[in-house]
């Protein structure tokens, strides 16, 4: 880049526009790898080895809509179902109604089909144990400074206990660990209860749980094993819908958001302002401009040499905020992810949304600076030092 010297005289001339704009650019391409990050996150939901193992088993109809245990005993007879466990939401606040904690009421045999969460033996022992128990995520211990054998109060935001209010007491008897840091965001960012407390305590649920969760043997026959489930209650009041982990995830979110949806429309929304600011920069630095760069025709520089070095000195604009910015996103996803107390993980920006970002950057850098970049290869050199 013989010219490049050029180029970035040309890209400060105007120093107060110029960081302006890449301050623009950075917030721009910093949201885009923060909500690439949440998109990824939710995405990758039950997304694992054990996760392929499980199948997922709500209503039909919603989310909310609950199934009788009942269904229990026969899902444990289909042909390939290893182990069968239930749970229920509770909708759990502490202290404050914002401070929504994901906690569950489940079955005793819950974390055996789930192996990727560690919980010291011991731990489990006294949750079986103790009516009132609960286990805890580690990153929500930390977040709220818990300790194991503390008593702790829970507002539910669905269920009143048997005394008629929403308030319920805990004592903390265990922690939940991950045992693949990488992924550990939702899973200690839990609190597991016991159902049949749960269930002795709100006259609201009797006998019904929100899903079933069933592990196969044969990961390879577990399509048959979820239409023989489905087939357990066909044309009846509580019709199933039984799918593996990952699709049951994605599902259920998708009742409550179209999480690409929103970050592909926020995105747009945000490139186009960035188009049009960007657009108006270049347009502004290159009218300034008209008089220098018929000198520099008039020197000798070809037109092609001079539409070039327009278009870099626009993508250069672009890739020095854009990298920027999502450098700071690298940076801001784990300090997200601990803020939030690990009910969001953000994943590393890999490889991928590096390679999409700079595309992206690339792509924006050459749209808004071609219509300049023709103009000054067309401009009359004559025209133009006379100031016409």
């Amino acid at each position: 880049m013989k010219y490049f010297h050029l180029i970035w005289a040309a890209l400060f001339r105007r120093k107060t526009r110029t960081f302006l704009t890449l301050a623009s650019i950075l917030a721009a391409f910093l949201l885009f790898g923060l909500l690439d990050g949440i998109r990824t996150s939710f995405a990758q939901l039950g997304q694992n080895a054990d996760g392929a193992q499980r199948l997922q088993t709500t209503s039909r109809l919603s989310i909310v809509e609950t199934l009788p245990i009942s269904l229990e005993p026969p899902l444990r007879r289909i042909d390939n179902v290893q182990d069968v466990t239930y749970a229920n939401w509770f909708g759990g606040a502490y202290q404050n109604p914002r401070n929504q904690l994901f906690t569950f009421a489940v079955a005793e045999n819950y974390l055996d089909l789930y192996p990727e969460i560690e919980v010291a033996p011991a731990e489990v022992e006294a949750w079986k144990r103790t009516r009132t128990g609960i286990l805890v995520g580690e990153a929500m211990m930390k977040r709220f400074d818990w300790k194991v054998g503390q008593t702790i109060p829970l507002q539910s935001t669905i269920f009143p206990n048997s005394d008629g209010t929403l308030n319920w007491s805990f004592d903390i008897v265990g922690v939940l660990r991950a045992k693949d840091k990488k992924s550990a965001g939702f899973t200690e960012a839990l609190i597991l209860m016991h159902y049949k407390y749960f269930e002795e305590s709100t006259p609201y649920v009797d006998g019904d749980v929100g899903w079933f969760v069933s592990r196969v043997s044969d990961v390879r026959r577990s399509d048959a094993a979820a239409k023989a489930i489905d087939a357990l209650s066909a044309n009846s009041p509580h019709e199933t819908r039984t799918m593996n982990e990952q699709a049951a995830m994605a599902s259920q979110i998708k009742q409550m958001a179209d999480i690409g949806l929103i970050v592909g429309s926020i995105m747009g929304a945000v490139f186009f302002t960035l188009l049009l600011l960007t657009g108006n920069t270049m347009a502004q630095a290159v009218r300034e401009r008209t008089s220098e760069l018929a000198v520099l025709k008039t020197i000798g520089f070809t037109s092609r040499s001079v539409l070039a070095m327009v278009l870099a000195e626009s993508v250069l604009l672009v890739l020095i905020g854009g990298v920027l910015g999502l450098g700071l996103a690298a940076v801001l996803g784990p300090i997200v992810g601990a803020a939030s107390g690990g009910a969001v993980g953000l994943p590393p920006i890999g490889l991928k949304s590096w390679m999409l970002g700079l595309g992206l950057m690339a792509a924006i850098g050459l749209l808004v600076g071609a219509l300049p970049a023709v103009r000054a290869m067309r401009l009359n050199i004559v025209d133009a030092l006379a100031g016409r």
